[in-house]
């Protein structure tokens, strides 16, 4: 989908793993657990670095086609059911609230766009202390054919908010590749484990430790 990024910012699209939900390496966790589950071992840092793919790309990406094509929707199972057992270790970042009412307040339209499930969507929208309904729309892997870095997932939630163009915030190459791809410009944070010159390199207008420094700097969209 071609959009006209010229145009006037009205939607910023949250990622929320790693950027507004201290997760990231609980995922991880997730994940080394479930390949462990099937005598898989594959390096912490691999898993880690291919968090904020979709999970339909994630075990290609760490452990090979051979045991995507025999063990995927296995092991994706498995790590829901391990995740779980996580989520009541999960915080939310500093800033995360303050910073999507501050967004709202100012006139923007504020989406969710996650690569992960609709139900931990919802377990990090109950943990903000927040509804759906506080979002112009929020959507999950289930709302998108391809997950990121296809821009599918951005696309559905700038669609689904009825915005016409789009900042995105994210903590992964995953995410900036993704929004590069809508096409919109990405803010980064460094929360969820990756390196300012490796954000910066993948193409992030904006490189920062965590939301809460938007939140500090006043920052908006332009």
């Amino acid at each position: 989908m071609t959009r006209d990024t010229a145009s006037a910012v009205d939607t910023v699209l949250l990622d929320v793993d790693g950027t507004l939900i201290d997760s990231t390496y609980l995922h991880a966790l997730a994940w080394v657990r479930a390949f462990a589950g099937h005598d898989l071992t594959p390096p912490w840092w691999r898993v880690h670095r291919a968090i904020g793919m979709g999970g339909d790309r994630l075990v290609g990406e760490v452990c090979g086609a051979d045991v995507e094509n025999s063990l995927g929707d296995t092991l994706r199972s498995d790590w829901e059911d391990r995740y779980r057992e996580l989520l009541g270790e999960v915080t939310v970042l500093p800033g995360a609230v303050p910073l999507i009412e501050s967004l709202v307040d100012a006139g923007f339209k504020v989406a969710l766009a996650s690569s992960g499930k609709s139900e931990f969507t919802d377990a990090a929208i109950e943990l903000l202390g927040m509804q759906r309904s506080d979002f112009a729309a929020v959507t999950s892997s289930e709302d998108a054919e391809d997950s990121k870095p296809d821009p599918d997932i951005l696309g559905a939630a700038l669609e689904a908010a009825g915005g016409s163009s789009a900042v995105v915030v994210g903590d992964t190459v995953w995410d900036v590749a993704s929004a590069a791809r809508l096409p919109a410009q990405c803010v980064a944070v460094r929360s969820g484990g990756f390196a300012e010159a490796e954000l910066v390199d993948a193409g992030a207008v904006l490189v920062v430790d965590d939301v809460g420094v938007l939140v500090q700097r006043g920052w908006r969209p332009r």
